[in-house]
């Protein structure tokens, strides 16, 4: 028997009773607080996109990211039409989970009452609760993590090995999220090698559960394979919008929860490379910290950290109420004080609220900022083309320069007449291009040189956001290739 094994059994002889009502209320407090505001202000333009890709366009993967979220998203549009509420429902739910998922790692690490709850409240008010209030992958995925990491921990514990057939499972979900998953298991399984335990990497059942995510996701690699595999090219684009070493910094660890949780994750991260009592599981602590450094130098987006929050959140929470005496006098206040800045950042406010931050925190004023200057883009592009003699609007596409605008304008424009909006940005070049019955263009952008060369004339419509392009030259086949943008 490993001395890693030794040390959690010592510490671990008995299973610790789950404080679930207790957990329960913390994690449907932060359900009720997105719930009451999921219905705010309008949708996102992230939202808009997967929407769109999964009800009008549906395909075994995307340029930028693998179905799943496309499908839900155009399924819940399809049940419930129009309604925010139901679109978000799904993340209000993951987001609840995963803070009773937190709860339970540090149930698993030892953790009582007490550190379960605190476990639960470093979750419940961290970032990921605020970005919930969308649909997208980046909400979804550090749930399935969570899990993850949950099913691990508990077999380092019990060494249950059907744990890890369950964890292959949750693995082929988050393969169907995003593609960054076996990331994490490379680092974890070489953390397990050279720190142990070495017999998780030996498991059968570790394998057959990496066969089944395996075979799930063949669907989705067949689909970036008969495409000339463009989710290649995301890291390009995930680059060139990396805002440097400090600022990934400062934005990974304000995710954390401004806070208790940043200090909470940074302790817990700490405690699980460096305490004794918690040897056992130092593999998965040194995954972690390497997978932040893999993150940083590979010019990842900050919000990846949120992934690997949970298990961090456990052991502070484990520590702090093992190690510091009257430590409810510390927690308690914190955890309300964090609460209330996790409030400030959801929609609560008016519309017309113009202030979007106080010092680090940002308010929930800015998702208004985000999400209702797209309805007024779209006025103002679908009243132009509605305005064209019947004639012209019939041989007039609608063009949009970044996949954004083009989300926009397709799902608000249908009041005006447009049906099909086409773009040679990111997922749009995969959609569909115009018909050649199109020889005109209403195109909605910054650069009115991008159409230029392939029509015959150009008129300002909209100085610097719109123009109209007339007199196409050559047919669509031949310039459609010249337009894919990354």
């Amino acid at each position: 028997m490993s001395n890693a094994t030794q040390t959690v059994q010592r510490g671990q002889a008995g299973e610790t009773a789950f404080a679930r009502w207790p957990v329960f209320v913390v994690a449907g407090l932060a359900g009720a607080a997105l719930l009451a505001t999921s219905g705010r202000y309008a949708h996102g333009f992230d939202e808009m996109y997967f929407l769109l890709a999964g009800r009008e366009h549906p395909a075994w993967g995307y340029f930028d990211q693998p179905p799943l979220i496309p499908a839900l998203a155009g399924v819940m549009d399809s049940l419930f039409p129009g309604s925010l509420v139901m679109l978000r429902l799904p993340m209000t739910l993951a987001a609840v989970a995963g803070v009773v998922v937190t709860a339970l790692i540090a149930r698993e690490l030892g953790g009582g009452r007490g550190a379960q709850v605190l476990a639960a409240g470093f979750s419940a008010t961290s970032g990921v609760i605020i970005i919930s209030h969308w649909i997208g992958t980046y909400v979804l995925d550090p749930f399935l993590w969570t899990v993850i990491v949950w099913l691990v921990v508990r077999w380092v514990r019990t060494r249950r090995d059907g744990l890890l057939i369950w964890a292959g499972v949750v693995t082929a979900i988050s393969l169907e999220t995003k593609f960054l998953i076996p990331a994490f298991w490379a680092l974890v399984l070489l953390s397990a090698l050279v720190l142990g335990p070495r017999e998780l990497v030996r498991r059968p059942k570790l394998w057959l559960g990496a066969g089944i995510a395996v075979v799930v996701t063949v669907p989705t690699l067949l689909w970036q394979a008969n495409n000339g595999w463009p989710y290649l090219t995301m890291n390009d684009v995930v680059t060139a919008e990396f805002p440097g070493t400090w600022a990934f910094l400062w934005q990974g660890l304000l995710g954390a929860g401004v806070g208790a949780g940043v200090l909470a994750f940074v302790y817990g991260l700490v405690r699980l490379i460096s305490s004794r009592e918690l040897r056992g599981y130092r593999f998965l602590g040194v995954a972690i910290a390497a997978l932040i450094v893999a993150f940083l130098v590979l010019h990842g987006r900050s919000y990846y950290l949120m992934s690997v929050f949970a298990l961090p959140y456990a052991a502070a929470a484990t520590g702090f109420v093992k190690h510091v005496p009257r430590w409810r006098l510390v927690a308690w206040p914190a955890m309300v004080l964090s609460a209330v800045i996790t409030l400030a950042g959801l929609p609560i406010y008016p519309a017309t609220m113009t202030r979007t931050s106080f010092g680090p925190v940002t308010l929930g004023s800015a998702f208004a900022g985000g999400e209702l200057p797209q309805q007024e883009l779209a006025k103002m592009i679908g009243e132009t083309y509605a305005a064209l003699p019947p004639d012209q609007r019939a041989r007039t596409a609608v063009y949009a320069e970044i996949y954004p605008f083009a989300a926009a304008v397709e799902f608000y424009g249908r009041q005006y007449g447009i049906e099909n909006v086409y773009s040679g940005h990111r997922g749009y070049w995969y959609f569909d291009k115009p018909p050649e019955t199109a020889d005109s263009v209403l195109f909605a952008g910054f650069d009115p040189g991008l159409l230029k060369p392939y029509f015959a004339t150009v008129t300002p419509v909209v100085e610097g956001l719109l123009w109209r392009y007339d007199g196409r030259q050559g047919s669509w086949n031949e310039i459609w290739p010249k337009l894919e943008r990354h």
